[in-house]
Parts: structure tokens; C-alpha cells; sequence
């Protein structure tokens, strides 16, 4: 009995393998523009910087889904049934084009978003946020497929599988909810700034184009 439970504190106690290339992967792919940043632009445009934060904090809840789908094997059925690839790949794409065409719709119908708003329709806002931004995460195959392939790479497999995937999560969390934070900051203080009504139809529907075409490229993608 004390041997095992020795050996199941080392499995725990393992490190990263190759800790400082998988920080330096991570960040680098965190930082290039995607579906998350647009994502995140296009909500702190629609309400300020707390519901451009909070739906960072949905897209990063997300990655822990992610994580614990590659530790237990789960994503693997995504790499290799193509039917179970598309199926998730159409709901996704499909989410993500529902999103953009209710934005193009907001601005067609003059419905901007609104720093000054009531504590009531601020917490809905920011709740719809939350949602949307686990969602586009979640249901974006292409995440799935990323973790298995990735994590797998820095793995040790003296150690527990998932406790590392768990860790090199919280470590991308950070990493993406500082740069997309960041992001949201940066245009909520431009937005005060500049206080114009058509600058922020033309950013919304710069932002709900581009998660159109992002949902149409990955439906049509192979």
C-alpha cells in the first residue's frame, strides 16, 4: 500500500514535458486572430468592456471541456469518424453563422449596444454573453481536434493524463483571458472616446460579417 500511494503522488507531482515550447506554442496561437477574437470584439462593441470580458470568460470555460474530452479519449472520435466530425462541425458552423446574422440584424433594425444600461439588462446581457462565448467554444470542432493533437505532445506519461491537460488549460485560460481582455479594454476605451453611432454599426457589422464567413468556411471546409 505505500508503495502505490508513492507512486500515485509522483504521477501527480509530474511536470510539463517540454514546458517552456508548449508556453511559447500556446501563446502564439492564443494571440492570432480567430473566432475568439472576433467574438470578443464584436460583444465589447455591443456592451462595453464587462460583456466583451465576460465573453472571454465563456470561451475559456470552454477550453476545459476541451481538455477533459482529450484526456479521456473522447476527441479521438471526432479525428477519426468523419461522420461525428461533421455532425459537431455543422452545429458549430451553424452557431456561428446564427450569431453573425443576428448581429448584421441588430445593426439593419438600429439596435446598438449600450455601455449605460440598467443593473437588470446589464446582468441579462452579461449572462447571454457568458453563453455564447462557452458555446462558439464548445460546439467549434476544431478546438477538439487541436487539444488532441497538441496536448498530447507535452504529456508525461508518468504522470496523470488528465491532471496535465487540466493544467496546460489553466495555463491557455490565463494566457487567452489577458490578451482578450485586453482586446475588450482597448476598443471600450476607443468607444468612449469616440462616442459614434457609425463607427460602432460599422464595427458590429465588420465583427457579425466576419462570424458569417468564419461559420461558412469551417461548414465548407474539409
Amino acid at each position: 500500500m505505500t508503495i502505490k500511494r508513492k507512486t500515485n503522488k509522483r504521477q501527480w507531482a509530474v511536470v510539463i514535458e517540454n514546458f517552456e515550447a508548449f508556453l511559447i506554442a500556446i501563446t502564439i496561437l492564443t494571440l492570432t486572430p480567430g473566432l475568439d477574437t472576433a467574438l470578443v470584439l464584436r460583444n465589447s462593441s455591443r456592451g462595453g468592456f464587462s460583456d466583451g470580458a465576460t465573453t472571454s470568460l465563456g470561451i475559456c470555460l470552454g477550453l476545459f471541456v476541451h481538455a477533459s474530452f482529450s484526456a479521456i479519449g473522447i476527441s479521438a472520435i471526432l479525428a477519426q469518424s468523419a461522420q461525428l466530425f461533421n455532425a459537431v462541425k455543422m452545429v458549430g458552423a451553424a452557431y456561428l453563422i446564427w450569431l453573425g446574422v443576428t448581429t448584421l440584424r441588430s445593426v439593419w433594425q438600429g439596435q446598438l449596444g449600450s455601455v449605460n444600461v440598467g443593473a437588470q439588462h446589464r446582468q441579462l446581457k452579461l449572462s447571454r454573453s457568458l453563453r455564447e462565448g462557452f458555446l462558439s467554444n464548445v460546439l467549434n470542432p476544431k478546438t477538439a481536434v487541436f487539444y488532441l493533437a497538441f496536448l498530447p505532445q507535452f504529456i508525461n506519461p508518468e504522470g496523470s493524463a488528465l491532471w496535465q491537460s487540466m493544467l496546460m488549460a489553466s495555463i491557455h485560460f490565463v494566457i487567452a483571458m489577458v490578451w482578450q481582455c485586453g482586446l475588450a479594454g482597448v476598443l471600450n476605451s476607443a468607444k468612449n472616446l469616440l462616442k459614434s453611432a457609425k463607427f460602432m454599426r460599422r464595427m458590429e457589422a465588420t465583427t457579425g460579417a466576419v462570424l458569417v464567413g468564419l461559420g461558412v468556411k469551417l461548414m465548407v471546409e474539409e
